[in-house]
């Protein structure tokens, strides 16, 4: 049985490349030439009527180029493959053919007998490329499979750091600091804040958001947020205790549970998130599940974009803390001053309280009370500390959680 020949289209816009690649062909056993073009218009038309088993294209010629070629090409003779021929061999160039759906590429002077043998294996689906490409090729997909292969061992290595603080109890241990009325300068509640003692030192921000590109994001958290409720007894009965939680955490069933264990009465979650949130359905779900168990909500970051601002109009918290970006310098900044009047006009229409964060200097302080802040919380009135243990020695000045006094803070607040 004689084997049927092979179809073949040629389109290039010189002459002289298009003439031998016809010679080519035409000298070949089993090759037919069914057409010839200068241009990838008439390429795609010519395969549309004549239906070729391989087509050689000019990757630069009138029309679109090669790349314009093979994608008509694949419309309207979806069975034939594509040979790219060119005199550029850079990587770019080669990954833009490809992509077109060629099967092989040739460099324009390389010997007949590679043409031939590029269209028999295109016939046969397989890809040709030529020596110089296939070198470049290897080299991109090899600087690829290193460079995802460090990817692999950095992300192996920071899920292993965050498992390893995860089961190291000594890994990071939780202060507070004093969130105080600013009039009566004491102190009504804390909020809890995660320092890590274990290498590599770094910031807490820096070890969370390892966590979250581990997948950890939530363990981690959950952990620090476990032993802050643990030091929850350390303080007066009229304090409460905020966490930072973020917005996938505070929607988990193991935050849930956290706060149906320990009661919600005297606890704040402090939403800490940048991000937008993609399902507020979700998130708002969970909040009115946990406001059920007494459990009140603080959005943390307000004035600093539009992310704590969206948390504000879905989550309708009962505290809004003013961003330390907002606070640092406000009273020498109108603008500063502006935005946070237009805050704290929000928040008390809105049934909210307002906590400026960041508070350092005492002009800023005045201007925070000028403008009708009632609480704080810095380094002015007070640095993150250890919680005073029963009956322990006094420790030295600015080393341990100011006596809370009273826990007046939501006294004000319609929502009580």
């Amino acid at each position: 049985m004689t084997a049927k020949p092979l179809r073949i289209l040629v389109a290039d816009d010189n002459e002289t490349v298009r003439n031998a690649l016809e010679a080519v062909i035409s000298r070949e056993p089993g090759f037919v030439l069914v057409g010839a073009a200068a241009n990838a218009t008439e390429a795609v038309r010519i395969a549309g009527a004549e239906q070729p088993d391989v087509a050689l294209v000019d990757v630069r010629m009138p029309g679109g180029g090669g790349k314009a070629a093979a994608e008509g090409m694949r419309l309207v003779a979806p069975a034939c493959k594509v040979i790219a021929l060119s005199q550029h061999d850079d990587s770019a160039t080669v990954r833009e053919m490809l992509r077109a759906g060629v099967i092989g590429y040739l460099v324009k002077g390389c010997p007949n007998r590679e043409i031939v043998e590029a269209v028999k294996n295109a016939a046969e689906g397989r890809g040709s490329l030529a020596g110089v490409v296939t070198t470049d090729i290897v080299r991109a997909v090899s600087k690829q499979l290193r460079v995802q292969s460090k990817t692999s061992r950095d992300r192996r290595a920071s899920a292993a750091r965050i498992q390893a603080a995860l089961l190291d109890d000594r890994a990071f241990r939780m202060v507070f600091q004093p969130i105080t009325e600013l009039r009566k300068h004491r102190t009504v509640g804390v909020e809890a804040l995660a320092r890590f003692t274990g290498p590599p030192k770094r910031t807490p921000d820096t070890w969370f958001a390892e966590a979250s590109k581990a997948g950890l994001g939530i363990e981690l958290e959950l952990a620090a947020i476990r032993k802050a409720v643990a030091s929850r007894d350390l303080l007066p009965k009229t304090a409460y205790l905020s966490v930072n939680v973020s917005p996938d955490t505070l929607a988990s069933p193991q935050f849930h549970k956290v706060v149906t264990d320990v009661g919600g009465a005297r606890l704040v979650a402090e939403v800490t998130e940048h991000a937008l949130v993609q399902n507020y359905e979700r998130v708002t779900g969970a909040v009115t599940r946990l406001r059920a168990l007494g459990m009140r909500i603080a959005v943390d970051d307000a004035g600093a974009g539009f992310a704590s601002l969206r948390h504000i109009l879905n989550m309708s918290p009962e505290l809004i803390k003013l961003d330390l970006s907002l606070v640092r310098d406000i009273d020498q900044d109108r603008s500063k001053q502006a935005l946070a009047t237009a805050l704290i006009s929000f928040a008390s229409a809105s049934g909210s309280t307002i906590i400026a964060e960041g508070i350092e200097t005492p002009t800023e302080l005045k201007m925070l009370s000028k403008l009708g802040v009632q609480y704080g919380q810095g380094f002015l009135l007070g640095r993150p500390a250890d919680l005073p243990q029963p009956g322990s020695a006094a420790p030295p000045k600015g080393r341990r959680v100011p006596h809370v006094e009273s826990a007046a803070v939501f006294a004000d607040s319609p929502r009580d």
